[in-house]
């Protein structure tokens, strides 16, 4: 699980809950984000503490304000404090990635330090973009941004002919689908005259790397496709990364009865992915809502509940 230390100056009571609420939805989304309200307590050392944060997560945010920058840059206080340590580990490891600024009020250059400069910044001011950017922020912080398309790949064209075929950038929401053989790869027949030794290992490229759910999807639709011919051979599938292996088989077997079961079998492998995708995703828009009337009904009733009379 991802872990972040959420870092921000004392502006106002508002600034405080604002950043207290980045940190709650961060976890709702399976990032351990961690604030120094929930965190530090009184009795701590607080310069132990925001060593430890910093140097124990795997990123750090700062949110970024006017305020901060100001404080930050006279090296007042926590801020002050933090900014020192920030500094010192990037002159030690040169892992800028690991912090991650995040404008919160003004103009960029009014609210980054000069510590920060030039860096790419996350903008979470209130406006229009404001969700667009929380993506943003969040498949970073999950490993999860869209990869550079593959260099183009030597597959087999049409009537056997070798071509350099370029692979077409693939969106994260497209299907999976098969490119082509990837002919340098076909494996060679034993010959032995041992039962299956005139068979060999044939592999696929796929469009995009998947994941490990549809990779045992696939094999499973594979050993029981939904059509198939008397020639099917249950269990010779396997998959890794971008690439169908069919291990027991042969190049003319594939033209002449495999091809179609292969797509027929990629295609059944995205729709029930797709499916339970959906699925996740309405249960956790439901956990989400749930929880976010949890939160509202709770500070609605904790404002109503007065010690002072």
């Amino acid at each position: 699980m991802p872990t972040a230390f959420i870092s921000y100056s004392w502006d106002d009571d508002e600034h405080k809950a604002w950043a207290r609420a980045l940190a709650e939805r961060l976890r709702s989304d399976g990032i351990a984000a961690t604030i120094d309200q929930w965190a530090a307590i009184p009795g701590d050392q607080l310069p132990e503490f925001m060593e430890r944060a910093i140097a124990e997560n795997q990123y750090v945010l700062i949110v970024c304000t006017p305020r901060y920058k100001s404080r930050s840059e006279r090296r007042e206080g926590g801020v002050g404090y933090e900014g020192d340590i920030i500094t010192a580990e990037l002159l030690r490891s040169r892992n800028h990635r690991k912090f991650i600024p995040i404008l919160r009020k003004g103009e960029w250059r009014q609210a980054a330090p000069g510590w920060l400069a030039g860096k790419y910044y996350i903008d979470l001011r209130d406006g229009q973009n404001y969700e667009a950017q929380y993506q943003d922020l969040l498949s970073t912080l999950l490993g999860s941004r869209p990869a550079p398309p593959p260099v183009a790949e030597k597959l087999t064209g049409a009537g056997g002919q070798r071509t350099i075929t370029p692979r077409p950038s693939a969106r994260p929401e497209d299907p999976v689908r098969i490119v082509g053989v990837i002919a340098d790869d076909v494996g060679k027949p034993r010959s032995d005259s041992t039962r299956g030794s005139a068979l060999y290992a044939v592999p696929f490229r796929l469009s995009k790397k998947v994941s490990g759910d549809w990779a045992r999807v696939f094999e499973q639709v594979w050993s029981c496709p939904p059509r198939f011919t008397t020639m099917h051979r249950p269990g010779i599938a396997r998959v890794s990364g971008d690439r169908i292996v069919l291990n027991g088989t042969t190049i003319e077997e594939v033209q002449r009865y495999h091809r179609e079961t292969l797509v027929l079998c990629v295609n059944e492998t995205n729709r029930i992915i797709a499916d339970h995708e959906e699925q996740t995703r309405r249960a956790e828009e439901e956990t989400r809502r749930r929880s976010e009337e949890h939160r509202t009904r709770v500070r609605d009733l904790s404002d109503k509940v007065r010690f002072d009379e």
